[in-house]
């Protein structure tokens, strides 16, 4: 049996008139889902934007991104 781990990034871009003003709480939604390695908000140089890292074998973009809607539901996965 492997013990790989398939992680991957994907960059969501959250509409500057976001509804969602409490960051802090859509990071800890995210961080719920089994497979979320790490969720990574930079207000400096990317304001709205949010990184998540996760497990491919635990959860998919597409459910992470459903995730980030409930808050910004004009939401957009870039990628990377």
């Amino acid at each position: 049996m492997s013990k790989d781990i398939n992680i991957a990034d994907i960059l969501v871009h959250l509409h500057p008139e976001s509804s969602c003003d409490d960051r802090s709480m859509m990071e800890k939604e995210l961080r719920n889902h089994e497979g979320v390695v790490s969720v990574r908000f930079n207000a400096q140089e990317h304001p709205y934007s949010v990184v998540v890292a996760y497990n491919t074998d635990s959860i998919t973009s597409g459910d992470l991104l459903a995730d980030i809607r409930k808050c910004d539901k004009t939401a957009v996965m870039v990628g990377i």
